[in-house]
Parts: structure tokens; C-alpha cells; sequence
């Protein structure tokens, strides 16, 4: 079941996706990764806490998660910003599905969203916070 979600910049400006992981608002810097692999290592890298992290490759969560690729215990960022969520998983050593890793650790994701638009979009106005949201919830804060 799929369930809208809004990614809100302070300057104004939203890209409207889909929920991904925890449903909850949360909050931080929009930062941009430009990696095509490394995703969980992205996740639980501690230079990224309380960031909200965009991957700029259009795919990501083809080969799930696993307990072996964590640059620590748990995840590190405080959201997670995607083009398109792998329904399906290739690996022999995963053990879940990125959807299911973020709810399992609380962090709120958004997919379906233009992440290279995002990114040309914070590299002209610089850097700002910014907030996911599911749709229908408060967010005046």
C-alpha cells in the first residue's frame, strides 16, 4: 500500500513521493550522495547523523540489507530520500529489504521523487533544512 509523503525545503519548495519506512515526520540537513553502491553504509555512516540523505542513483535497495555492511550499530541518518524503492532484493547475504530496515530502526524515508532535481536544486541555493512529512500530517513546526 502506497502513501504519500512530501519532502519540504525551507526555502519553500516540495517534491511530493512516496512514503517510505517509519511514518512519522522527521527532520534535518538535505544532503546529496552521489554513490550507486553502499546504501546501508550511507545509512549507519555517523557523518551523516540527523541529515536527511538523498542518493542520486535512480535505484536503490536492489540487494536489501544485511548485518555485515554497517559502518555502525544503527542507523546514523535521520531520513532517507530516494528515486525508486527495489521491490526486489538480489543478494545472497541479505537478510531484509530496505523499507522494512528503515521501519525496524524508526528512520522516515520518501521515494518516487526526482532526486537529480532535488540535488541541482541545493547545489544552486546551497544548503538547507528540510522535512519529510506523510501526507495528512501537521507540519507548521
Amino acid at each position: 500500500m502506497n502513501h504519500t509523503a512530501y519532502l519540504l525545503l525551507e526555502d519553500g519548495r516540495r517534491f511530493d513521493g512516496e512514503l517510505l519506512g517509519a511514518e512519522d515526520i522527521t527532520f534535518g540537513e538535505v544532503v546529496f550522495n552521489t554513490s550507486m553502491t553502499g546504501y546501508q553504509e550511507v545509512l549507519t555512516d555517523p557523518s551523516y547523523t540527523g541529515q536527511l540523505v538523498t542518493m542520486t542513483y535512480p535505484s536503490i535497495g536492489n540487494y536489501g540489507v544485511n548485518d555485515e555492511d554497517c559502518e555502525s550499530p544503527v542507523p546514523q541518518v535521520a531520513g532517507f530520500v530516494i528515486r525508486e524503492a527495489s521491490r526486489v532484493r538480489s543478494n545472497w547475504r541479505s537478510t531484509g529489504g530496505l523499507d522494512e530496515y528503515l521501519r525496524a530502526h524508526g528512520i522516515t524515508g520518501i521515494s518516487e521523487i526526482d532526486t537529480r532535481a532535488l540535488t541541482r536544486h541545493l547545489r544552486s541555493e546551497g544548503a538547507m533544512r528540510g522535512a519529510i512529512a506523510p501526507a495528512g500530517t501537521e507540519t507548521d513546526d
